[in-house]
Parts: C-alpha cells; structure tokens; sequence
C-alpha cells in the first residue's frame, strides 16, 4: 500500500502537470486536442482547489476542538 503524500508535494506535483498541460496548449494542433486540454487544465485546477480547501478545514476543525477544550475546562471550574 502506497503511504499518504503530504498536501504540499501533492501541490508540487499537481503545479507541475500544470506546466505540462500548459505545453501541451501550446502544441495543440486541432480544436480536439485543444479542448482535451482545457478539460485536463480545469481537473488539475480542481484537485489543488481541493487541497486547499481540505487544509481549511483541518484548521478550522483544530480551532473548533481547541475551544471546545476552552469550554470544557471553564464548565468544570
């Protein structure tokens, strides 16, 4: 089983199909191949907009278990 690839070198590698795909723009010769590479552009995009959006959230999830401690500590003093 392949171990879990921490967020920023998922990011790495996502920044780099990116400039791939950009290239492949570039070469595109037919309309076919130039919307292929608009659908692959708009995945990658998705999955780093992903990414982010999960380390959002384990923030918010830390600060939210943090005050809850916070109450739960002044509850029972």
């Amino acid at each position: 089983m392949k171990k879990h690839v921490p967020s920023e070198e998922m990011k790495k590698e996502l920044d780099n199909l990116l400039s791939k795909i950009n290239a492949m723009e570039i070469v595109s010769k037919d309309e076919f191949q130039k919307n292929s590479v608009k659908v692959l552009r708009v995945l990658v995009e998705g999955q780093i907009h992903s990414i982010n959006e999960f380390e959002h959230l384990k923030k918010a999830i830390d600060l939210l278990t943090l005050h809850l401690f916070e109450v739960q500590n002044k509850t029972r003093s």
